[in-house]
């Protein structure tokens, strides 16, 4: 969770920033004037994580505005919010600025603007005396990224950071998808042995005959096929660090030879006698429930003790939804970038994305963007164009998302686009919702023809959910049987 401080100004524009702010799940104080402002920079034992500046004033209010935060929290990052100067913020470069925010504030913008602020605002926590030396590690290029500045992230940042610089065995926990891996090569890139291999394995994809040797490695000769010796990965992790993904998928038999290794910090390849010491960091992973599977016996109790010195949990989607616009941009830069192609979501699809339930959270998000640059007629995706278990808006929601995404190019292309009439636009133009539905009308009755009357393929091949299309067949008053003058 971000601390933000705003000076908006005015007593309405101070209850808007404060509310958009609070609704991302970050803590944030908005004052209507300088000298509240000022109070609280100085009262407060921690610098802002990012402070917002009005810049729509009196001339002299945004300089006076700049100064008090410099002289109260000169190494926290700001930004001016202006509803009309555009290009004022490159004044202030100099000064700290990073940018500017338009007036309304919108979400995604808002959500950009913290986790900007976030890479470059001293470690939450310290002090304003310590806040100039004590900086956030610069990340390098590669560097796998937490994304997301919703609060039950901003937690797992912080376990991260302390954790990183210490020898702790760590167990991350949470459903399939969350980006457990992720937080494994954080840990790994901010500890002392970033320098040294992060190597990573799949306990539960591994078969189990071959889970020993690839743990452990085995000597030549020592089972059918191994005709050389070959190190096994606590051997590749030699002073960096050992990912053990899925490790609640480990049998019993090998969790009591991990066991052993983690506690004499020595192993023995397959087929050998000869111990190997290790200095491996292990970090764990799990979806499953570890104490659950302790009752049932199949999980043994003192390798979860010796795993679990330092848990953290991910956060499923479906409770960090304010993620989801940073989360989709991130990813569609990076289609972008291997040169697959590049869209953008229209404000209501982003709200359709935080309706959905995401049971296959980041992983699941992620194969929905590739899908939608593969399949997005435009460089803009609609509500409309979403899959139909992201359908959730209304009828009359969608009808204002394609108004207000239509041009006469869409037009062009549109099904049916042929037919359409030609408009007099000197002589009252046309009723575009009412055409719309007429054409909404005779799509439907044409894909219930094809379906033979049957809802539920007619459903399908309109890319609608049976119920959804259930419910337009009630508000046009359409036959559900085979209509034959489609036929």
């Amino acid at each position: 969770m971000a601390k933000v401080v705003a000076f908006a100004g005015s007593e309405q524009r101070a209850a808007a920033m404060h509310a958009v702010f609070c609704f991302l799940q970050h803590d944030c104080e908005a004052f209507s004037c300088l000298d509240a402002l000022c109070q609280h920079l100085q009262d407060s034992e921690r610098a802002p994580d990012m402070t917002l500046l009005w810049a729509d004033g009196s001339p002299g209010d945004l300089d006076a505005a700049v100064s008090v935060m410099l002289d109260s929290s000169p190494q926290s990052p700001f930004f001016i919010v202006t509803g009309q100067n555009a290009g004022i913020a490159a004044r202030y470069a100099d000064d700290g600025c990073l940018g500017q925010l338009d007036f309304p504030l919108e979400q995604q913008q808002c959500v950009g603007a913290i986790e900007r602020a976030l890479r470059q605002a001293p470690i939450a926590g310290l002090s304003r005396n310590n806040a100039t030396t004590e900086r956030r590690a610069a990340e390098p290029p590669g560097f796998p990224r937490l994304i997301g500045s919703s609060r039950p992230m901003a937690v797992v940042r912080r376990l991260v950071q302390q954790v990183a610089a210490t020898e702790a065995t760590v167990l991350i926990r949470g459903e399939s998808g969350t980006g457990k891996e992720v937080v494994a090569r954080n840990i790994h890139m901010r500890s002392d042995r970033k320098h040294k291999p992060f190597v990573p394995i799949n306990c539960g994809a591994t078969p189990a005959d071959l889970l020993e040797s690839e743990l452990f490695g085995h000597e030549k000769d020592a089972f059918s096929g191994a005709f050389t010796a070959r190190q096994g990965r606590f051997e590749m992790a030699q002073g960096g660090t050992l990912f053990l993904d899925e490790i609640g998928d480990m049998s019993l038999h090998m969790q009591a030879k991990l066991l052993r290794a983690l506690q004499e910090r020595t192993f023995e390849r397959v087929g050998g006698n000869k111990p190997i010491r290790t200095d491996a960091r292990i970090v764990a992973a799990t979806h499953r429930d570890l104490e659950k599977q302790i009752e049932d016996g199949q999980f043994r109790e003192d390798l979860f003790y010796r795993l679990n010195v330092f848990p953290i949990d991910m956060p499923p989607l479906r409770e960090r939804p304010s993620d989801i616009p940073e989360l989709a941009e991130n990813l569609l830069q990076r289609l972008d970038a291997d040169g697959r192609g590049r869209v953008k979501l229209s404000q209501r699809a982003l709200a359709a994305l935080g309706q959905y339930d995401w049971p296959g959270n980041v992983r699941e998000l992620s194969n929905l963007m590739e899908r939608l640059v593969i399949v997005a007629e435009s460089s803009s995706v609609c509500a409309r164009d979403l899959p139909p278990q992201f359908q959730t808006a209304s009828l009359e929601e969608i009808m204002a998302d394609l108004d207000a995404s239509l041009d006469d190019d869409s037009l062009a292309v549109m099904p049916g686009a042929a037919t359409l009439p030609s408009v007099d636009w000197d002589n009252g133009g046309i009723d575009l919702k009412q055409m719309l539905g007429d054409m909404e009308v005779r799509l439907i009755r044409e894909a219930l023809s094809a379906a033979n009357g049957v809802v539920a393929h007619a459903a399908k091949l309109l890319n609608l959910r049976r119920t959804t299309l259930v419910e337009k067949l009630r508000k046009y008053d359409i036959s559900r049987e085979k209509d034959e003058s489609v036929a």
